[in-house]
C-alpha cells in the first residue's frame, strides 16, 4: 500500500514567513529534532489583521534568531546542515520574500541544496510528523487564507476535490471574532469565547451548494452580523458558539460527502483551523464512523510551523525535485497545477 511518510532524511533545515509567524525546525532521520515558532500576534493585534508591511519587518527582524535557536535546540552546528527548505508560496508575497532570502543566503554559504515547499504542501505533510500516512487520502486543508478538499491517490499526485467560493474558514472566524469585539487572532478567540456558550440556542445557516462539494462560508458572515445587529444584548459567548457550530457543521459535512463520494484510507487534517478542538472532533468521529485513519496533528502543528516545511522539503529532495538556488517567490502558487 502506498503511503506518505517523513522521510529518514539527514539533516534539514525548515524556514517558514508566508504570512504572520517566523518559524524555523531541523529534522534527521525521520525525527523533528526542534521546531520554534515567533509570533507575530501582537504586531498585528490593533489592527485586527495581519499587515503585510509589518509582518515583512517583523519577520526581517527575527528571522536570524528564530532559525539559530532552532538550530541549538537541535544540537545542530550551521555546518552540519544538510538542505534548506523554505516556503516559496502561495503566502504574502513580502512575507515570502524575507524567507526565501534568508534561506537562498544559508544554503549558499553553507554550500548545501535549497528547496522551495508549496506552503498547503506543508500543510499535508505535518499529518506525517505523527506518522505514516495510507494513500489513497482525503486532506482538508482548513487556514486563514485556503478551504480545500485534496484527493492524494499518490506520493505527489493532488487532484482538487472542492474549494471555497468566498471566505476561506480561518477569514470567517477572523472577521466574525472582530464583529464580536473579541480581538485577532479570531479562531483561537472564537474558541475560547464559544467554550461558555450555548452552541444551540441560534441556528445560523450552513451553505449549499447545488453541485459538487464547495465550499462557503459568506453568507454565514453576513447571517451572524444581521442577527448581532438585531440582538445588541446577546451573549457574545452564545453567539460565538453558535458560529463555530455552523462552520464545524459546514466542513464536516463536506468531508463526509467527500469520503461518501470517494475511496481512501486516510483522512488528512492540515491548517490553523484544524487546531480547533470541536472542529478535530468532528473529523475525528467521522473518520472513525467510516473506517478511515485519522491523521491530525497537534494544535502546534496545525499552524504555520517550520517543521512541515522540512518535512515536505526532504520528501521533494528525497524525490529529486530540482536544489539549486534559482527560487522565485510565487504568492500565487497552487498545490494542485
Amino acid at each position: 500500500m502506498a503511503e506518505l511518510r517523513l522521510v529518514e532524511s539527514g539533516v534539514i533545515l525548515g524556514l517558514e514567513t508566508s504570512c504572520d509567524e517566523t518559524a524555523a525546525a531541523v529534522i534527521a532521520g525521520g525525527k523533528v529534532l526542534s521546531s520554534v515558532i515567533r509570533s507575530q500576534v501582537e504586531v498585528h493585534a490593533p489592527y485586527g489583521g495581519v499587515v503585510p508591511e509589518l509582518a515583512a519587518r517583523a519577520h526581517d527582524a527575527a528571522v536570524g534568531e528564530v532559525v539559530l535557536q532552532a538550530m541549538e535546540v537541535a544540537g545542530v552546528a550551521p555546518s552540519g546542515v544538510e538542505a534548506v527548505a523554505v516556503t516559496s508560496g502561495p503566502g504574502l508575497p513580502s512575507a515570502l520574500a524575507v524567507g526565501v532570502s534568508s534561506a537562498l543566503g544559508l544554503a549558499v554559504g553553507l554550500q548545501v541544496p535549497l528547496i522551495g515547499v508549496d506552503h498547503m504542501e506543508g500543510h499535508l505533510f505535518a499529518g506525517t510528523l505523527a506518522g505514516p500516512i495510507e494513500l489513497p487520502a482525503l486532506v482538508l486543508l482548513v487556514s486563514g487564507g485556503h478551504s480545500e478538499l485534496i484527493a492524494v491517490d499518490r506520493p505527489g499526485a493532488y487532484r482538487r476535490i472542492a474549494a471555497t467560493r468566498d471566505d476561506a474558514a480561518g477569514e470567517a472566524f477572523d472577521k466574525v471574532a472582530r464583529l464580536l469585539g473579541l480581538g485577532f487572532p479570531g479562531g483561537p478567540a472564537i474558541e475560547r469565547a464559544a467554550a461558555a456558550g450555548n452552541r444551540e440556542l441560534v441556528s445560523f445557516p450552513r451553505a449549499v451548494v447545488k453541485e459538487g462539494l464547495d465550499l462557503s462560508f459568506s453568507g454565514l458572515k453576513t447571517a451572524v452580523r444581521r442577527y448581532v445587529e438585531a440582538n445588541p444584548a446577546a451573549a457574545v459567548a452564545d453567539i460565538a458558539a453558535c458560529f463555530q457550530e455552523a462552520a464545524v457543521d459546514t466542513l464536516a459535512d463536506r468531508v463526509a460527502r467527500a469520503i461518501e463520494a470517494g475511496c481512501y484510507s486516510t483522512l488528512v487534517v492540515g491548517g490553523g483551523v484544524g487546531a480547533n478542538l470541536r472542529l478535530r472532533e468532528r473529523l475525528a468521529g467521522i473518520a472513525s464512523r467510516y473506517g478511515l485513519l485519522a491523521a491530525i496533528p497537534p494544535p502546534a502543528l496545525c499552524t504555520d510551523n517550520g517543521a512541515m516545511i522540512a518535512a515536505a522539503g526532504a520528501w521533494r529532495l528525497s524525490e529529486g525535485a530540482p536544489a539549486g538556488y534559482l527560487l522565485d517567490v510565487d504568492p500565487g502558487r497552487s498545490l494542485v497545477r
